[in-house]
């Protein structure tokens, strides 16, 4: 399934840094899983399979599934860690939960020109899946390192959580190309008004 037939590119964005944090960012700026097509799109996008591996097997169950992985990490991620809150336990216990299931088993087999490329054993599931999303999870929320360089997009209205990455960590928003473009046409425009006034 080509990406253009099911979604515009620009619609599913893979720049936070983590699956995870990918998995929340298609909530912006609106939702961006309405179907399990567009979903599979976004497994194979966010490289939890290789991207020719066919998820034809993805049924109606898929999509509230990630969709409630996906609610269980707001309060872990955007919020504050609070142990003992219980929308907080429950949505860890969740997550945990999730983790618990084997993800999908990557194999290294030859390629036609020899080299070894990655393969699955066989069709994932939707259990596995959403082990490899909560694992990455897991892995950030344990991460104390990870978790210091989790930034919130300083865009205006933007909730998008991501790892900063850059040099001397001043990364001020989730893409420089959308919204720091944004940003930028209103720093110009704010300018202009000035001038003219």
């Amino acid at each position: 399934m080509a990406l253009g037939t099911v979604t515009a590119p620009h619609e599913l964005r893979f720049d936070t840094g983590r699956v995870c944090l990918d998995l929340l960012a298609t909530t912006h700026p609106g939702e961006r899983l309405d179907s399990t097509a567009v979903l599979c799109v976004w497994i194979a996008g966010s490289g939890l399979v290789p991207a020719d591996t066919t998820l034809a097997h993805a049924d109606s169950s898929w999509l509230p599934a990630f969709h409630e992985l996906r609610g269980q990490l707001v309060p872990l991620v955007r919020g504050r860690p609070a142990p003992g809150v219980p929308s907080y336990d429950l949505a860890l216990a969740r997550v945990n939960e999730l983790a618990r299931a084997a993800p999908p088993a990557p194999r290294a087999v030859p390629a036609e020109d020899g080299t070894l490329v990655r393969r699955l054993a066989g069709p994932p599931g939707r259990a596995a899946l959403l082990a490899a999303v909560a694992r990455d999870a897991v892995d950030l929320l344990t991460d104390p390192a990870v978790r210091a360089r989790l930034r919130q997009c300083e865009g205006d209205n933007c909730p998008i959580v991501y790892v900063d990455t850059s040099r001397g960590r001043r990364r001020r928003w989730c893409s420089s190309e959308v919204c720091g473009n944004r940003e930028r046409v209103a720093r110009h425009r704010r300018r202009t008004a000035l001038t003219r006034a």
